[in-house]
């Protein structure tokens, strides 16, 4: 029985060789071959291969094409790309090391200062209570249009919105005497 290699991912003229991690730059997405630093290899042109994440890496151009069936992609090339160093790699490490100390650092500090700045704020006041128009006055004049035939005045929506927030007062005592944190339809019976 003949076995084909592109069915379990391995392309023509690519082997596997035992290599520790911290000896090459990536492996390649098709074959598992290591991909050294320095060395050359093949990217794919369209992003979705590229993603931080999920980004693939080939070794020749023939593993490269077999990921094309997968990929489904429309109009595709491989892009020739240079590995970098293994001392770069070791550099970009430490300076993501650092931004991360510095973020973290920065952070705390950050949280400290909020914390030394936070007030307690207590439950509104009747002084500070906001004195809002709570009517929706397009629809309050459109009802009483309809409802008579009547103009509506300005000042009818002041005198409505007190109303309106002497029955919420009334609803929100009974929503604390029944010890909810909630207004109900019931409290404004």
């Amino acid at each position: 029985m003949r076995r084909r290699r592109a069915s379990r991912g391995v392309a023509r003229g690519c082997t596997l060789a035992c290599v520790s991690e911290a000896e090459f730059f990536r492996q390649c997405t098709t074959c598992k071959k290591p991909i050294a630093h320095g060395a050359s290899y093949f990217k794919c042109s369209v992003s979705t291969c590229n993603r931080p994440k999920l980004a693939q890496f080939f070794c020749s151009l023939a593993c490269w094409d077999a990921h094309l069936p997968e990929a489904r992609h429309r109009d595709a090339w491989a892009e020739p790309v240079k590995a970098p160093t293994r001392e770069a790699v070791e550099r970009e490490q430490r300076a993501e090391q650092e931004r991360g100390a510095e973020a973290s650092a920065r952070k705390s500090s950050m949280s400290e200062e909020a914390e030394k700045r936070r007030r307690v704020v207590g439950a509104p006041t009747a002084d500070n209570l906001p004195q809002d128009v709570l009517i929706v006055v397009s629809k309050l004049k459109a009802y009483v249009k309809a409802r008579s035939g009547m103009n509506t005045s300005d000042g009818v929506i002041d005198v409505l919105s007190e109303k309106v927030r002497k029955l919420c007062d009334a609803a929100v005592e009974v929503a604390q005497a029944d010890e909810r944190k909630t207004i109900m339809d019931r409290d404004f019976k």
